[in-house]
């Protein structure tokens, strides 16, 4: 299992994100909301941002589970109740 995120922010705003949020796995950038859009996440890259929305991919790339909008309070909990 991996876990990956992913932010239309650039380099710098991305690591000092992930260094204040202790985040154990890698931040990609999406600066060209080019993934963003792919999930759903915006409408086009002109759309400036992207939503929270997260995704659960297994091994083989099929798409297991999909939250839209993805965030804090209940989010975290109801990912691992998908993993266990």
């Amino acid at each position: 299992m991996a876990i990956v995120g992913c932010s239309n922010d650039d380099v710098t705003l991305n690591k000092k994100f992930a260094e204040e949020q202790g985040f154990t796995y890698p931040l990609l950038c999406d600066t060209t909301l080019a993934v963003a859009v792919a999930y759903g996440a915006a409408a086009d890259s002109s759309a400036g941002k992207a939503a929270r929305i997260a995704a659960l991919i297994d091994e083989t790339g099929m798409l297991i589970k999909y939250w839209n909008p993805a965030g804090k309070g209940e989010f975290p909990g109801q990912v691992l109740s998908e993993l266990a």
